[in-house]
């Protein structure tokens, strides 16, 4: 059995997600409150890493954001949304080598507090390179590397 490629897990469950569910566990009221939460869906995290212009940024949980107020949720999976915009980063190096396909600038999509991604292709060394390219400073906190006064450049919806 031949293992898929990014593109295929991009396009995995393309008709089942996104999913919303009622909250059940207890656990997660507390911390959410009742109603309802998202499962989303890898194309749609996909597309709104693709809206980020060069020089912005956005974090996981500002999609997060976006997804709940679109669906009416109050949370949006954050593991699923790492695992999507991480399966979108690799789908989109996945295609490179085609000058028809548009690159998704996944560079641009932090984790939270402004933290980039390690997990993203290349890892902290291309995804510090391509910020700084874009004229954002970086900073090291111990393993982890920031960009530094993130929130001046978030890009909004």
């Amino acid at each position: 059995m031949s293992k898929k490629t990014w593109l295929e897990k991009l396009n995995h469950k393309r008709e089942c997600l996104p999913e919303i569910k009622e909250i059940s566990c207890e656990k997660l009221i507390k911390v959410t409150g009742a109603g309802k939460m998202l499962i989303p869906a890898p194309l749609e995290i996909d597309a709104l890493m693709r809206k980020v212009p060069e020089g912005l940024l956005i974090t996981t949980d500002d999609i997060r954001k976006y997804l709940n107020n679109k669906y009416g949720t109050v949370y949006t999976c954050p593991l699923c949304t790492g695992i999507f915009s991480k399966i979108a980063a690799f789908a989109s190096e996945e295609v490179l080598p085609s000058p028809a396909i548009e690159i998704n600038p996944y560079w641009r999509t932090l984790k939270t507090k402004g933290e980039i991604n390690d997990k993203y292709p290349g890892g902290l060394k291309k995804q510090t390179e391509l910020l700084e390219k874009e004229g954002h400073k970086i900073l090291a906190k111990g393993k982890k590397f920031f960009v530094k006064d993130y929130h001046k450049a978030l890009f909004k919806f």
